[in-house]
């Protein structure tokens, strides 16, 4: 069995290979579709966020107001707030699934897709945590993954997704770089990976990459100890 952490800025491509590596048979998960489950009303994070941040995220449906909660996280400094409360409970998430697709396949290879990898950790030791969920986040990992991009053409991908009709393409492209200036670079993300995929070319280039990608990470699998803990 076999750990693995896909990570890359945004508009890196990191779904892309997340797909990619589902279609050769690996397990995924994706972080950003966990948290999304846990920020529905009724769950402990979503009364976890109301309380810190207030009534004016929610709704009148009573949902959360994502767009606000960005604005506050991103435009008025509250992005640790934000995290450290979303951050514990998907990472406890991933592991139970985690836990259930060994059981299942002792040879498995579990992916959990996660842009802020590395960031987790560096905002945990930050606010003085050294050891915990947060901290330790990293070394939970056999293998890391990264997808790297320029950042020009992380924009330009970025932009596209958000604003597919051009409108209003400089707010996506501000957006784009205020949350690229939370993410750690590239530059010091790849001595930190085991593998890095430069995906600043063609589809077909990437495919043949990731197909490489699979064959080490299942045949590290197949090697691996059948007793490798999860805690």
């Amino acid at each position: 069995m076999l750990r693995v952490g896909l990570t890359g800025s945004l508009g890196s491509g990191k779904t892309t290979v997340a797909d990619l590596l589902r279609g050769l048979g690996a397990h995924v998960i994706e972080a950003d579709a966990l948290g999304r489950q846990l920020m529905e009303p009724g769950q402990s994070v979503y009364a976890e966020i109301v309380r810190a941040f207030g009534p004016e995220v929610v709704t009148g449906d009573g949902r959360l107001n994502r767009a606000r909660l960005a604005q506050l996280a991103f435009q008025h400094g509250r992005l640790n707030d934000l995290n450290a409360i979303i951050h514990p409970a998907v990472i406890a998430a991933q592991q139970q699934w985690m836990q259930q697709v060994f059981a299942h396949d002792q040879a498995a290879v579990a992916v959990v897709e996660s842009a802020l990898i590395f960031e987790v950790v560096r905002d945990a030791r930050a606010r003085g945590e050294k050891e915990g969920v947060l901290a330790d986040w990293r070394r939970r990992m056999d293998r890391i993954v990264l997808v790297t991009a320029p950042d020009e053409l992380k924009i330009a991908r970025y932009v596209a997704r958000i604003s597919p009709n051009g409108q209003p393409r400089e707010a996506a492209e501000a957006d784009a770089r205020q949350r690229l200036a939370h993410q750690i670079p590239d530059a010091e993300k790849v001595a930190l990976s085991d593998y890095v995929i430069d995906n600043k070319g063609t589809t077909e280039e990437l495919r043949a990459k990731v197909v490489a990608l699979w064959q080490r990470l299942k045949a590290e699998s197949n090697n691996s100890s059948q007793n490798l803990s999860l805690e």
